[in-house]
This record gives structure tokens, C-alpha cells and sequence, in this order.
């Protein structure tokens, strides 16, 4: 990451990334009582301009996850991104960056409970190329871990705590040679990637699992539904049983992180002709076009960092 400093908000104020400790009494390092969220901003060297993606839907998200676990927060969407907005500026960044806003029960406290205690808000950025490696196509395996119930953990709020369910797939898959992996529902559908949604295509549409089969309500999966319509492709929310992802013409994978990654392989079975997919390939073009700032109808998604003048 080079010498730059680099900076965090901590309790209220932006330090230096070194100075935002936690107590390891603190709850939720304890018992996972924390929500956070994964934001992307993009370096554009053309227009020598960084853009946060789908910042305000990020953490209006994340306000959502904050209602579910009871953690209520000083500050508002705004707020939020405007503290953002400072970090970035502050650290100074040329390159693609990931923002980690993290939300959390901040109470010394040994109880489990969600009640009765301090919330704090704490955001921190790292430079973040590719995650995963979205050229040459991901073999993927399907999961013995079962993704979470709603009922049990809510799926549709990132808390901190529910990611062992993706950290015991995750790993249990690559030691067996996947590079990610697909995880079911309690009831054997399809729910998504291990930490990303997927999509489908098969029968000339493009065709992704509804909120409603225990997956995160995905800010990338919503942009690529929009992006997908207004390239003209036939767009179909369902369930997806496990032995179709054996028969797709295409799959790939997306999220903040992971973005747009072809899947090329699902347990040793090739996905189409094994290579990816064009379908994949031209909503993958599509995707970085208007996530870096090339595509001006997609300019309402983007938050410039630095002033345009500077």
C-alpha cells in the first residue's frame, strides 16, 4: 500500500488508521453483534477522478441491517457518506479502493443481547483490485454448508456474525480445489455464491434467484438487473434447482467485491463450451463501463471524490 497514511473514522472522529482499536472485551467482537457493508469506489484515470458506486444505497442498506439487530446510529446517510468522502480525500487515493463501513455493539459487556448498549460507527478504506480473477472463469463447487435460514440468521442483513457460514463454505471449498463455491437454501434451492449472487443464463434469458431464497439483497445484482434491461436482455427472477447450474449455457458471479466474475466449471462439469460466456463478457463490459465513469447514463450511480477543479 506504500507509505501513504492512511485513515479511519473512529468514534466519532478521522485518526489514523493505527489509532482505532478495540477493547477485545468489546460485544461484538465477542458475539458478532455488528453489521458492516463492502463499497467500491473506482479510479478513473481519464477524468483523474475516483467514484464511489451506489454509495447512498450502500448505506441506506446497512441502516437496514442496523434496524434488525437494534443498532442505532448517530448519523445518517449523509453524514455517513460525507465522512467518506474525507477519508478518501484524506488518504488521497489513484486506484480502486474498498470501503468497509462497520457498524457495531461497542459496550465491555459479557451478556448475549442486542439491548441496552453503545453503538458505535467505524469506517476504514484499502486500495482493492480484483478480488477475484474475472478473466479466466471460476470453477465453482456447490456447498455442503447450507446458506442460512432467515428465520435463524437473517440473510438480508450483513452482520458480522453470520459470515462463519460463509468462512466454513469458503474454506471447505478451496481446500478441495474450487476457487468459490454456490450454496443452497435450507430447502435445496439455489441461493447464491458463497459472499456474492449469481446469475444464470439459460434459454437465451438471464435468470437470478428472488430475495426471498436467502440471499442478500445484492446493490450489484439490482444495477445489473437494470444494466441487463436496458441492453434488451429477457430478465427472469426464480428459484433455480442445483442440477441447472449442470445444464446453464452461462453463470457468473457478482457482488462489490467479486464484481462481475464468469464461472466456467461447477463441480468438474463445464459450464457451456467451458470458456466465458459472451452474454457474461458483454454485461462484464457493461458493468466496468459504468461503474468507472465511461457510460454518462449511469453518471446518477457515481459520487466524485475530489473536486473537479483541484
Amino acid at each position: 500500500m506504500s507509505d501513504r497514511t492512511s485513515y479511519a473514522y473512529f468514534e466519532g472522529k478521522i485518526v489514523p488508521i493505527e489509532e482505532a482499536k478495540v477493547s477485545i472485551m468489546t460485544h461484538a467482537l465477542n458475539y458478532g453483534t455488528g453489521v458492516f457493508e463492502g463499497i467500491r469506489a473506482y479510479w478513473n484515470q481519464e477524468h483523474n477522478q475516483l467514484y464511489v458506486l451506489k454509495g447512498p444505497e450502500h448505506y441506506e442498506r446497512m441502516l437496514q441491517s442496523c434496524r434488525i439487530l437494534k443498532i442505532h446510529l448517530d448519523q445518517n446517510i449523509d453524514q455517513m457518506m460525507n465522512v467518506t468522502l474525507q477519508i478518501l480525500r484524506q488518504t488521497g487515493y489513484q486506484e480502486d479502493v474498498y470501503i468497509r463501513p462497520l457498524a457495531y455493539k461497542a459496550d465491555p459487556l459479557i451478556k448475549v443481547k442486542l439491548s441496552g448498549m453503545r453503538d458505535e460507527l467505524a469506517i476504514f478504506t484499502v486500495p482493492l483490485g480484483e478480488y477475484l480473477d474475472v478473466n479466466k472463469g471460476l470453477h465453482i463447487g456447490v456447498s455442503p454448508w447450507r446458506r442460512l435460514d432467515d428465520n435463524a440468521i437473517p440473510t438480508r442483513a450483513k452482520a458480522t456474525g453470520s459470515y462463519i457460514n460463509t468462512a466454513l463454505a469458503v474454506d471447505d471449498l478451496m481446500d478441495s480445489g474450487f476457487d468459490d463455491g454456490v450454496m443452497l437454501t435450507p430447502d435445496g434451492h439455489v441461493a447464491e455464491g458463497t459472499a456474492a449472487n449469481l446469475f444464470m443464463i439459460r434459454g437465451g434469458k438471464l435468470i437470478t434467484s428472488p430475495v426471498s431464497d436467502a440471499i442478500l439483497e445484492g446493490i450489484t445484482r439490482a444495477l445489473l438487473l437494470d444494466i441487463a434491461q436496458d441492453a434488451g436482455f429477457q430478465v427472469e427472477i426464480r428459484p433455480i434447482d442445483r442440477t441447472e447450474l449442470y445444464v446453464a449455457d452461462e453463470l457468473f458471479l457478482c457482488g462489490t467485491g467479486v464484481q462481475v466474475a464468469p464461472v466456467t466449471k461447477v463441480d468438474h462439469r463445464p459450464v457451456g463450451d467451458g470458456r466465458p460466456g459472451d452474454k457474461t463478457l458483454t454485461l462484464q463490459k457493461l458493468y466496468f463501463d459504468a461503474v468507472r465513469g465511461y457510460n454518462p447514463a449511469y453518471q446518477h450511480w457515481l459520487t466524485p471524490v475530489y473536486p473537479e477543479n483541484r
